[in-house]
C-alpha cells in the first residue's frame, strides 16, 4: 500500500491520448492493489515552446524532481523543425535526462508470438526474441565538446566530440551487468574499440569490470557488426550495453523486429527519479484520429512500477493483462491481423483494464 506523487508530460502529437490510457491503467491497478498514484502534468517539447517560447520549463524540472517518477509521452513535429537547434523539443528532452542524471536507458525488444508475423523479418529468425538493450544516455558524442559548426564557404565545417570517462563507462557497464544477472547471464558489450580510441577504454573498461560478474558470460562485438547480427540472428543476444549513439540506432534497429515500433516501452535509469516512454514519435499524421497503439505506454508503466517504484507484483500483473489482449485477438490498426478485433487507442486501454480486473 502507498502514495506515490507521478509527473506526466503529455507532450505533443499522440503523447497525450497515450498517456490518457496510461494514466489509466495506472489508476486501475492502484485500485487493485490498494496505491494510490496522484499525477501532476507537466510542459515539455513543442507545446512548452508554443506557450512558454522553450521547450523545457523550469517549473516542468522542478516539479518533475520533486515526483516520484516520471511518465513521458511524446514530443516534436514538423512545426517546430525550423526552431534554433537548442530550442527544439529534442533538446528539451536531452536536457530533462540530464537533470534527471538518468544516464541508463533500458530498451526491451520483444517478439511476442502473437505478432511474430508482424515482423518484415521471416518469423522463424524472430520468434522468441527478447532482448533488453542498455544504452548509455548521458554522455558520448550527443554531450561531448568542443562542438559546433564554424568557418565560411568550402572551408566551413561541422564537429562533435565523442568523450566518455572511465566513472561513465563503469556505471553502465554495471547496469548492463547487474540486468544480465537478472535474465540469461549474457552481456554482449558493443563499441567499435578498431578504430575509435574512446571504444578501446570502453572495452577495457568493461572487461575489467566482468570480473565482478563471474556468472556472467560476456562478449564483445563491432558496431556494424551487432546491427548486422541483430537481423541475421536475434535470438543469439540477451542484454546489450553500449554507448549513446550506437544504442540510439541499435535500439531502434531493434524495435522493428518487433513489428511495431507503437508495442515497446522504455526506462531512462539512474538518477533519483526514473523516465519512463514509449520508444515511438509524436506521430502527427495520426494525432487526433484515436489510432495511436497504447500498449507502448502501457508498458512504459509496467517498466515504471518495475524499475522505478520497485512494485514487482503489481508490474507483473500489467505485463500479464497486457500479453492478454493479444491472446484474446485484439489489435490496433498497426498490428491488426486477420482474424482479429481492431480496437481504438481508448478501447485498448479499456481492454487491458479489464484484464487487470
Amino acid at each position: 500500500m502507498g502514495d506515490y506523487n507521478i509527473s506526466v508530460i503529455p507532450g505533443d502529437g499522440i503523447g497525450p491520448e497515450v498517456c490518457t490510457e496510461g494514466i489509466k491503467v495506472l489508476n486501475k491497478i492502484g485500485e487493485i492493489c490498494g496505491h494510490t498514484f496522484s499525477c501532476t502534468e507537466y510542459l515539455a517539447g513543442g507545446i512548452a515552446i508554443d506557450e512558454t517560447g522553450v521547450p523545457l520549463p523550469e517549473e516542468t524540472i522542478k516539479g518533475v524532481l520533486a515526483s516520484d517518477s516520471l511518465l513521458f509521452g511524446a514530443i516534436g513535429g514538423p512545426k517546430w523543425e525550423d526552431q534554433p537547434q537548442h530550442n527544439k523539443p529534442e533538446a528539451g528532452l536531452l536536457q530533462l535526462r540530464k537533470e534527471l542524471g538518468a544516464f541508463a536507458n533500458l530498451r526491451p525488444a520483444i517478439v511476442f508470438d502473437e505478432l511474430a508475423e508482424a515482423s518484415t523479418i521471416k518469423t522463424e529468425i524472430i520468434r522468441g526474441t527478447d532482448i533488453m538493450v542498455v544504452r548509455e544516455l548521458t554522455g558520448g558524442i550527443y554531450f561531448g565538446g568542443p562542438r559546433g559548426i564554424e568557418g565560411e564557404g568550402e572551408n566551413r565545417k561541422g564537429f562533435n566530440t565523442m568523450v566518455y570517462t572511465a566513472e561513465e563507462i563503469e556505471r553502465i557497464a554495471r547496469v548492463g551487468f547487474d540486468t544480465a544477472m537478472a535474465r540469461n547471464k549474457k552481456l554482449c558489450s558493443v563499441d567499435k574499440a578498431n578504430v575509435l580510441d574512446v571504444s578501446q577504454l570502453w572495452r577495457d573498461v568493461v572487461t575489467e569490470l566482468s570480473k565482478e560478474y563471474p556468472e556472467v558470460e560476456l562478449s564483445h562485438m563491432y558496431v556494424d557488426n551487432a546491427a548486422m547480427q541483430l537481423i541475421r540472428d536475434p535470438k543469439q543476444f540477451d542484454v546489450i550495453v553500449t554507448g549513446n549513439i550506437f544504442g540510439d540506432i541499435l535500439s531502434d534497429e531493434a524495435s522493428q523486429l518487433t513489428g511495431s515500433i507503437g508495442m515497446l516501452a522504455s526506462a531512462s535509469v539512474g538518477g533519483p527519479i526514473g523516465f519512463f516512454e514509449p520508444v515511438h514519435g509524436s506521430a502527427p499524421d495520426i494525432t487526433g484520429q484515436a489510432l495511436a497503439n497504447p500498449l507502448a505506454m502501457i508498458g512504459s508503466v509496467e517498466m515504471m512500477l518495475r524499475y522505478g517504484l520497485k512494485l514487482h507484483d503489481e508490474a507483473d500483473k500489467v505485463n500479464n493483462a497486457l500479453r492478454q489482449v493479444l491472446k484474446d485477438g485484439l489489435r490496433t490498426g498497426d498490428i491488426m491481423q486477420d482474424g482479429c478485433q481492431q480496437l481504438n487507442t481508448s478501447q485498448m486501454g479499456d481492454a487491458v483494464c479489464e484484464r487487470l480486473a
